[in-house]
């Protein structure tokens, strides 16, 4: 970075307040400039503002774009990444086909390496900045995430998947092993630079009750860290579930009895949640992820936005890379606004770009941090160009306002939207 600071200008977006509380547009900031210093957003304002008060900074005209955080992905698998958009199954088959066998690979570590490498790539050139992620059983699938992030200066969270029943033999740990691979993980990463380390069994069907009670044993010695988990993605996978765990009140109880429900926890999915189940996860402050292109394309229903969000849900956005057909989160919010069409309740774009911004920040207890454009907050910031190709610049320029501009780019945009990318104040 310049050594008197940058300052980018444009349309500068930042979020007062969430958008799913009163009128979605209003909660919503937008300034003609921000001003990066050290690694931070030193302030926003009006351009003449700015360059009076850091005179000898670098000057980056985007006076045509929409300047924003940089997308935060709050769950996905990275390991996933070399067989995504595979043909045709229900979750199950799904994880047996593809998942599994692609995942026994990750005993290598050079081959870590080179997805996580690649992910990385793919992820920051569609403009997502932060990501969540599962890796693999294999220590080394967390070590090659944590060192590529690391390289890049990147917010980054992962954790070891744990799994000791229904896995191939090659992807299955112990209780005891799980908890012993954890435990050091986390201890090597956790806060070390802008790595978090999340506590991973994969989801209740292939975890035994003793591997979820090491989890959450684990995770009670670490309360700061964050735990990630699956949740009521499909309905077989429901029946499942209790199949396994015939004492347990519904799916969610299987975590709770085991110590795996509290306010730091991920449930991906949640879409066919019970009354109960929604009563306990709001009651605990637990974040549920949406995982939008992933739930139509695995075909395992609708998650209920409008409904959630307005009972007081903490609620992030996700790809879930590679069960969702896509590296994009412009894609996913796409994919968001067309299930909250079917559910008949049709999400605003200011409430689609908090999601995959501030709101999946504050779903992983990091919204002091990253997810939003505001002073003191990390600079991880993109530039969005909302005339990317012709079909979008056509749309854009009958644009009334802000939010009609944006809107194009949701539904139609890719990576050629992503101009620039900022992490931690340096451009990528």
């Amino acid at each position: 970075m310049a050594q008197h600071g940058i300052i980018l200008t444009g349309q500068v977006l930042s979020y007062d307040r969430s958008p799913f509380a009163d009128d979605p547009a209003a909660a919503a900031t937008l300034n003609e400039a921000v001003l990066l210093e050290r690694g931070l957003i030193a302030a926003t304002g009006s351009r003449a503002a700015l360059i009076a008060k850091a005179p000898e900074a670098e000057i980056h005209d985007h006076s045509n774009a929409l300047i924003c955080a940089g997308f935060v992905d709050a769950h996905v698998h990275y390991p996933q990444t070399a067989m995504i958009a595979s043909w045709g199954k229900r979750l199950i088959d799904w994880l047996n086909s593809y998942t599994f066998p692609e995942e026994m690979r990750f005993i290598d570590p050079d081959y870590a390496t080179l997805i996580a490498e690649r992910y990385l790539d793919l992820t920051l050139a569609n403009g997502t900045t932060t990501a969540c992620s599962f890796a693999t059983i294999h220590p080394a699938s967390v070590e090659a995430f944590f060192t590529a992030a690391q390289a890049r200066g990147q917010r980054m969270i992962t954790g070891k998947t744990c799994m000791d029943r229904n896995a191939p033999e090659g992807l299955r740990d112990t209780a005891q092993s799980a908890y012993d691979d954890s435990k050091a993980l986390l201890e090597k990463w956790h806060g070390v630079d802008r790595l978090s380390y999340a506590i991973t069994p994969r989801f209740s069907p292939t975890s035994t009750p003793e591997q979820l009670e090491a989890m959450g044993a684990l995770w009670a010695e670490n309360p700061d860290c964050l735990m990630q988990t699956h949740l009521s993605e499909q309905t077989d996978e429901i029946a499942w579930v209790r199949s396994l765990y015939p004492s347990a009140r519904d799916y969610l109880d299987t975590y709770e009895m085991h110590g795996l429900l509290g306010e730091r926890g991920l449930y991906g999915h949640a879409i066919h949640l019970e009354p109960r189940e929604r009563d306990r996860l709001r009651e605990v402050n637990a974040a549920l992820i949406h995982c939008p292109t992933s739930n139509t394309f695995i075909g395992s229903g609708l998650f209920d936005m409008a409904g959630l969000t307005a009972g007081g849900h903490r609620v992030g956005l996700a790809t879930d890379t590679g069960g969702g057909s896509s590296f994009s989160m412009l894609r996913t919010m796409a994919a968001a606004y067309e299930i909250g069409q079917l559910n008949g309740a049709a999400l605003h774009p200011s409430q689609l770009m908090y999601l995959a911004t501030a709101g999946s920040a504050k779903a992983l207890h990091m919204g002091d941090k990253i997810g939003n454009i505001k002073p003191g907050m990390e600079a991880d910031v993109i530039v969005l160009d909302l005339a990317s190709t012709p079909a979008i610049a056509q749309r854009h320029a009958h644009a009334d306002d802000i939010w009609e501009a944006i809107f194009p780019t949701i539904m139609m945009g890719d990576d050629r939207a992503i101009r620039e990318v900022w992490i931690n104040g340096k451009r990528i």
